[in-house]
């Protein structure tokens, strides 16, 4: 950028209030988008807090997913996400026409879908979940009936450790968090004695983090499994000086910010996503000078696709609200 972060952010909220815009930035964006959006943190947390504003435009500093999802909660609101091509190699690895064969061979199970999937994908599913309830709902369907989870291998391992129960879980993954092992963790773990470990259930690192503190080689009175916004709430209530992250290095910007004194580290320092890191500040300016780009979802989508998000509210009532 030929010019500095605080012109370009009145430029922002400038053009954001002639369009009547709230801008969202998840956690892993850079920290000049982080700062100046209206709204911080987990993309479910943000489509929510969307849905209930009266901006007639939300602009999606997320990927394309969230975007999607932030247009099944707000119908009538104008959606747009600065970048196409911030994609996700989760939400990338099963598709609507996966889970209708993979429904075919198990006629009668329940499909739990990750919130981080497309619409299409949702709108197939029969429950939708977040990493901070997807036990929660898990233990919520009968344990007579079969669960097909997805499409995080991770997350559903960790499901399995905590609910005790067999799901069949769709081979998919994050590429960053699956780059975060746990041999990254018990070094850094045994090298900081005294910092407290915050791991995201989708790392590659997290079922294993769950049996090596089953098995007394975690300390597991500092050591937490939490989604990105769970984290940030840790650390502000923790006591705490240090902490250890595993996930996405963007989310170390709201970590400092939430917490000023505290120190964090990243598990892995390469654990950087590209995808979202696709949308730079020249790509939010255009955005809302330009309109670009819309994220439509066909209404029948969207309608099946609330439904499933509708039927975690009933078990998890303060995740968020459908209009």
């Amino acid at each position: 950028m030929s010019i500095g972060f605080d012109e370009w952010s009145r430029e922002i909220r400038r053009l954001a209030a002639d369009r009547r815009a709230v801008v969202l930035a998840h956690n892993y964006q850079v920290p000049w988008i982080q700062d100046v959006a209206d709204f911080v943190g987990d993309s479910l947390a943000l489509s929510r807090q969307a849905a209930e504003t009266d901006a007639d435009t939300i602009v999606f500093c997320g990927v394309h997913f969230m975007a999607e999802t932030a247009k099944i909660l707000s119908p009538d609101k104008t959606v747009l996400l600065p970048d196409l091509g911030a994609g996700c190699s989760l939400a990338a690895s099963i598709t609507a026409e996966d889970v209708r064969a993979w429904k075919a061979g198990h006629p009668g199970a329940v499909v739990v879908a990750y919130v981080n999937t497309s619409a299409d994908v949702k709108a197939e599913s029969d429950i939708c979940c977040t990493s901070s309830n997807a036990v929660e709902v898990v233990r919520s369907i009968p344990e007579d009936r079969e669960i097909l989870f997805l499409p995080d291998m991770f997350l559903g391992a960790h499901v399995e450790r905590q609910t005790g129960r067999k799901l069949d879980v769709w081979m998919g993954e994050c590429h960053v968090h699956a780059g975060i092992s746990p041999q990254d963790l018990q070094a850094r773990v045994a090298a900081e004695p005294d910092a407290e470990i915050l791991v995201h259930p989708e790392c590659g690192c997290s079922t294993a983090t769950i049996w090596l503190m089953d098995e007394g080689m975690l300390p597991a009175e500092r050591t937490k499994i939490l989604s990105t916004g769970g984290m940030v709430k840790e650390a502000q209530r923790s006591s705490a000086e240090k902490f250890l992250v595993a996930t996405e290095t963007g989310i170390l910007h709201q970590l400092r910010k939430g917490s000023p004194g505290k120190v964090f580290e990243p598990i892995n320092e390469l654990a950087v996503c590209q995808y979202m890191k696709t949308i730079t500040p020249e790509k939010l300016l255009r955005s809302l000078r330009e309109g670009v780009f819309e994220i439509t979802v066909p209404e029948d989508v969207r309608v099946r696709a609330a439904r499933s998000v509708e039927r975690m509210i009933a078990i998890s009532p303060d995740t968020v609200a459908v209009p």
